[in-house]
């Protein structure tokens, strides 16, 4: 790998060849489980971290399979790694799962790659696919296993099919894929969770928020953060009052 690979072609890169060595790890233990995606969690995780610390030394890192340091928070450069979004998905030998490699600058998503290998795609901040009308009725993706109250309530509201649907990067990058028209999630996620989903549905045109409307945040001493809207820009405003009068009633 280049030293001289700009940012976003780093992050493509290592998702998607973290990507592959996934797909090669599940296809070598066919049997699947926890024990699967514990391991694939700790092998993507390495040759992620590994490649980051060779390419730029020195950027901070919060990943989500490494004790975090709170001094990254006076770095302005961040790599927000996920190795293994949907650990449950990947190893049941589903589809809906996802490597997220981002970087935050100042707090803001400004370069994320998202492989979906299942898929055999990685979409990225740097050339986001252009987007897609919204779909009648609107497709609202929710949880497998823990639809939001919240999402199903706007859905109702909105007249909108549910999707269910794995991780979160999986969710996102359906809405940028023009797959489905509405993410909105409450149930709690992290940093690493939606930094990388973040950035390329921004760099798509879509609209990215927490659910009272601010933007995300990165690089927060607590990495906690519980929920966000992505959707059509136009739709935002419409799903937000709707979220709101949730809240208060």
């Amino acid at each position: 790998m280049s030293a001289m690979m700009n940012d976003a072609a780093l992050a493509h890169t290592l998702a998607e060849e973290a990507g592959a060595m996934l797909l090669q790890l599940r296809a070598a233990r066919p049997s699947g489980g926890k024990a699967l995606g514990a391991e694939g969690d700790r092998v993507a995780n390495r040759f992620i971290l590994d490649r980051l610390l060779a390419e730029r030394p020195d950027d901070a890192i919060l990943s989500e399979e490494e004790k975090d340091n709170v001094a990254r928070c006076s770095i302005s450069r961040v790599w927000v790694i996920d190795p293994l979004d949907g650990t449950r998905e990947y190893g049941e030998g589903r589809n809906d799962w996802a490597v997220h490699v981002a970087l935050a600058v100042e707090g803001r998503p400004v370069v994320g790659a998202v492989a979906l290998p299942g898929l055999g795609l990685t979409l990225a901040s740097d050339k986001p696919p252009a987007l897609q009308p919204e779909a009648r009725p609107l497709r609202m993706l929710v949880s497998r296993t823990r639809p939001a109250a919240e999402a199903v309530a706007v859905a109702e509201a909105l007249g909108a099919e549910l999707v269910p649907m794995g991780s979160a990067g999986a969710k996102a990058m359906a809405i940028v894929r023009g797959e489905a028209d509405i993410y909105l999630h409450t149930g709690g996620q992290y940093e690493w969770d939606n930094c990388a989903p973040a950035a390329v549905a921004l760099a798509a045109g879509l609209h990215v928020s927490r659910i009272d409307g601010s933007p995300l945040v990165y690089n927060c001493e607590n990495p906690y953060l519980p929920d966000l809207l992505i959707c059509h820009r136009e739709r935002a405003p419409e799903i937000l009052k709707m979220i709101a009068k949730y809240a208060t009633a």
